[in-house]
């Protein structure tokens, strides 16, 4: 299982990013996909799952209205499109899944929202 996040980078406030998880060596479009993140000194967070064939999403409050989270099934690819950002969505962002009782992730890709 590989999962390899792109799309990071340095955006000021009220602007947006899209993230991209590329997935594989798993049958992708079988399996809930989840956007973690996780800001200095501060514990991992949820920010938004998205179950198999895309049937529902989940949004941590913080990032409701402001995130979505899709997934392309085709391309096994799940991205978090982010807009609306605030300095205090600054961290660093992992796509993640849970296959039977293994997790895996991806290695993380940076996000700062500053002026």
């Amino acid at each position: 299982v590989q999962l390899v996040e792109s799309g990071g980078g340095l955006v000021q406030p009220g602007g947006s990013l899209r993230l991209s998880c590329a997935a594989s060596g798993f049958t992708f479009r079988s399996y809930a996909m989840n956007w973690y993140r996780q800001a200095p000194g501060k514990e991992r967070e949820l920010v938004a799952r998205i179950t198999s064939a895309a049937g529902s999403t989940n949004y941590a409050d913080s990032v409701k209205g402001r995130f979505t989270i899709s997934r392309d099934d085709a391309k096994n690819t799940v991205y978090l499109q982010m807009n609306s950002l605030k300095v205090e969505d600054t961290a660093v962002y992992y796509c993640h899944t849970r296959i039977l009782y293994s997790h895996y992730w991806g290695q993380g890709t940076q996000v700062t929202v500053s002026s």
